[in-house]
C-alpha cells in the first residue's frame, strides 16, 4: 500500500510542480543516515538531474554576506548525520557522480569502538521514550541494560581516522556533538561540554575546518543556539520541515529526511517535500527528530 501511495504522488504531477515553482527559488537540504551503496547511487543520480547540488558552506557564506549570485536556482544541499561506518562504501559513489555532501560526526564515537546509543534496544522502552528523559536518566536507564557511551565493543559503528582522512577531501566533515544527546536535555554544562568540545577535538585532531552543527535528532533550544553561536559555530541544522530562503535564520536551517530509501517513488515524492507536508498537515512530525524552543 504505501508504494503504491507513492507512485500515486509521483504521477499525479505535484512533484514537477513543485520542483518547478516552489524549490527553484528555496535551497532544499535532504538527510540521510545510513543508505546502501546501490540506494546512494540511485538517489544522487536522479537528485543530481534534477537539482542544482551545492555545498552547504556556500549557501553559508551566501547567507552571510546576502550575496546570492552563486546560488543556482533549485539548489539542493545533501546532508549525513551520525557518520556511520559504512558511509565510507559511498566515497565511490560520491566521486562518480561529483556531488559535494556533508557528513556531521560525532567526535567522541568516531575513530573508536564505541556505539550510537539510539542503537541500543531496551526492553519495554520505545526510542522516542528514551529521547524524551533528561540525559542523565537516559544515560542510567542505558547503563542499568549494559550499556556505557565510553564502553569500547569488538566492534565499530562509526568512520574511524583513516576514513575520514580520505573522505575529507569529497565531503564537507561536521559536527554533530560528541555523544549524540538530546541537547534540550541535557544540563548546561554538559551541553556546552558536547557542542563546545566536538568543535574542539574534530579541528585539533582531525584538521578539519568546523563551522556548522547539526543538532542530535534535531532538537533544540534557544539556550543550545546561544551556546553554538559561542562556541564559534556559523550555523545550526535542525530537522525542522521544510524549505530554506534567503534571509533563513542561520541557526534554525530547515531539513527534509528522506529516511535512506531504496525506492526512488519514494525519494521523489519525499524530496520535494510533498510527503513531509502531508505528514504536518496531518498534524504529524517528519521520521526523524523534533524541537523544543524552550529557553
Amino acid at each position: 500500500m504505501r508504494k503504491f501511495i507513492f507512485k500515486a504522488l509521483r504521477y499525479s504531477g505535484l512533484p514537477f510542480l513543485i520542483r518547478s515553482f516552489i524549490q527553484r527559488k528555496k535551497v532544499t537540504i535532504v538527510l540521510f543516515h545510513n543508505p546502501e551503496v546501490a540506494a546512494a547511487d540511485m538517489a544522487f543520480k536522479y537528485l543530481k538531474s534534477k537539482y542544482n547540488i551545492i555545498d552547504l558552506n556556500d549557501y553559508v557564506n551566501a547567507l552571510k554576506s546576502q550575496n546570492f549570485s552563486s546560488i543556482p536556482s533549485r539548489p539542493m544541499i545533501i546532508t549525513f548525520d551520525d557518520g556511520h561506518i559504512k558511509n565510507y562504501e559511498l566515497l565511490p559513489i560520491i566521486k562518480k557522480y561529483n556531488v559535494p555532501i556533508t557528513i556531521f560526526l560525532c567526535a567522541s564515537i568516531i575513530n573508536t569502538n564505541r556505539h550510537f546509543w539510539f542503537n541500543k534496544k531496551v526492553e519495554g522502552v520505545v526510542g522516542s521514550d528514551l529521547k524524551s528523559l533528561p540525559n542523565i536518566e537516559r544515560l542510567a536507564l542505558l547503563n542499568n541494560h549494559g550499556f556505557d557511551q565510553n564502553q569500547e565493543y569488538e566492534n565499530a559503528q562509526a568512520l574511524n581516522e583513516f576514513q575520514i582522512k580520505e573522505m575529507a577531501p569529497f565531503v564537507n566533515m561536521q559536527s554533530h556533538t560528541l555523544f549524540h544527546p538530546i541537547l534540550p536535555k541535557c544540563k548546561i554544562n554538559d551541553a556546552k561540554v558536547e557542542i563546545g568540545d566536538s568543535k574542539k577535538l574534530l579541528e585539533e585532531k582531525y584538521n578539519l575546518k568546523i563551522n556548522s552543527i547539526s543538532y542530535p535528532n534535531g532538537d533544540y533550544s534557544m539556550r543550545d543556539i546561544k551556546l553554538s553561536k559561542d562556541a564559534g559555530y556559523e550555523c545550526g541544522i535542525t530537522v525542522d520541515f521544510g524549505f530554506n530562503n534567503f534571509n533563513a535564520d542561520l541557526f534554525r536551517l530547515k531539513r527534509i529526511s528522506v529516511n535512506d530509501t531504496r525506492d526512488l517513488n519514494e525519494l521523489i515524492v519525499k524530496s520535494t517535500g510533498l510527503w513531509g507536508f502531508f505528514k504536518t498537515f496531518n498534524g504529524r512530525k517528519q521520521t526523524y527528530g523534533f524541537h523544543s524552543r524552550t529557553e
